[in-house]
């Protein structure tokens, strides 16, 4: 693929994500979008939809991730970018072919306290949480690499979003523990974080895709001083 196409996933990925979970969430009966986690929605007879939000946007991030690969390799840029988004790819992918546990009372007559991980639940924890962290660090990683480039708004935006999303992790990871106070905002906690980190990542696909950064014939990306 040339790069042009594989950084145009980058930029569909996020709005999708977000989108089918907001509307399955909305409309799902016995779901709460500010207490339950996104996750969740895979669970139950219409499950299906989540599975393969979480599938979909997974091979599109990766594939962005690739793209990121390439574009900055003509410009030096940093190895860890790329990788850390590859990472959080793989955490969606994950989290799609392996089932979380229920939480805080969804489905429907389950125990709001996580007492016994299933092995499928304990996988989709495995693969999320490292990607949770890998996206936040990709923030930095980026940010510094503007900074570099003489790019302060997009080096503060990069950062501001690193601790956005990573405080709202915290707070919503907290909260499906069960931490009082927590409990009821967790799932728009979620939803803050993963809406932050999808932003940045869709934005940046766009920055990319637009300038400072011009894409040539043969798939690369250079300067606008060539």
């Amino acid at each position: 693929m040339k790069t042009k196409t594989l950084l145009t996933c980058g930029a569909i990925a996020g709005p999708l994500f977000v989108s089918v979970f907001l509307l399955d969430g909305a409309v799902r009966a016995n779901y709460d979008p500010l207490r339950h986690p996104v996750s969740s929605l895979a669970l139950g007879d219409s499950g299906w939809t989540q599975t393969a939000n979480f599938l979909v946007a997974g091979l599109l991030t990766l594939a962005f991730a690739a793209g990121l690969r390439r574009a900055f390799r003509p410009l030096k840029g940093s190895r860890w970018g790329p990788l850390l988004v590859g990472v959080w790819a793989i955490g969606l992918l994950g989290a799609g072919i392996f089932v979380t546990d229920p939480v805080s009372g969804y489905p429907l007559g389950t125990t709001d306290q996580l007492t016994q991980h299933t092995w499928h639940g304990a996988l989709h924890d495995l693969f999320s949480l490292p990607g949770f962290v890998a996206l936040s660090a990709a923030c930095f990683v980026f940010g510094r690499r503007f900074t570099a480039r003489g790019e302060r708004g997009w080096a503060i935006y990069s950062a501001v979003s690193g601790v956005v999303f990573a405080f709202t992790v915290i707070l919503a990871s907290l909260g499906f523990g069960q931490a009082e106070g927590l409990v009821d905002l967790a799932g728009l906690f979620q939803r803050i974080a993963v809406t932050v980190g999808f932003g940045w990542l869709t934005l940046l696909a766009v920055h990319l895709l637009t300038r400072p950064y011009k894409v040539t014939g043969g798939g690369k990306l250079k300067t606008p001083e060539g």
